[in-house]
């Protein structure tokens, strides 16, 4: 039942407007960390400690910033979410974010395969060209700007190379195969 009743209740929209957060899930919001539990916490606590470690950790001036760009938090959760999933190695985060502001401030698409990934159920492991041409709230090769929401828990390293992204002209990366990218305007 734990992990049901994990996901359920961190798919409440109620809970999740209960706890102060302008979305239908806790997704992007449940910050990942080592966390200890002593035996019997409820699934409402843990779910409780992780979206105040989330707000420990983005601090006011990530607020102010986010402003200062033209972002809600959710949009710079949602954006720290694909920069998360798009990296193999953390210091070419801030680049890769980068590409993501040129993309979006040139009215681009972002074509990010791990938004698509996030928008397919039961996903088999195989990204195919039909997925990739599928329309849905999450596939950023046929939607214009951000994703419905966050595809994952973005990390403090993440969240910070959303808000500050490396002054670049690249609009395109793709893999080297050995977790870094070749960067391209």
């Amino acid at each position: 039942a734990g992990k049901r009743e994990f996901i359920a209740m961190a798919s409440d929209p109620d809970f999740v407007r209960e706890k102060g957060i302008e979305a239908d899930t806790f997704e992007g919001y449940l910050f990942p960390d080592t966390y200890f539990f002593p035996k019997g916490t409820t699934v409402k606590k843990i779910i409780e400690t992780m979206v105040d470690r989330f707000r420990n950790v983005f601090l006011p001036q990530w607020s102010e910033r986010a402003k200062s760009l033209g972002f809600t938090i959710h949009q710079v959760v949602t954006l720290a979410s694909i920069i998360e999933k798009e990296t193999g190695d953390t210091s070419e985060r801030p680049v890769i974010s980068s590409v993501f502001h040129n993309r979006l401030k040139k009215k681009m698409r972002l074509e990010s395969d791990p938004t698509v990934i996030y928008g397919i159920k039961n996903f088999d492991g195989n990204l195919t060209r039909k997925h990739l041409s599928t329309r849905t709230a999450y596939n950023t090769y046929k939607i214009r700007g951000l994703p419905a929401g966050p595809i994952a828990n973005p990390g403090r390293m993440s969240l910070e190379a959303a808000l500050h992204p490396e002054k670049s002209a690249f609009i395109y990366f793709v893999s080297k195969k050995d977790s870094t990218h070749h960067f391209s305007t």
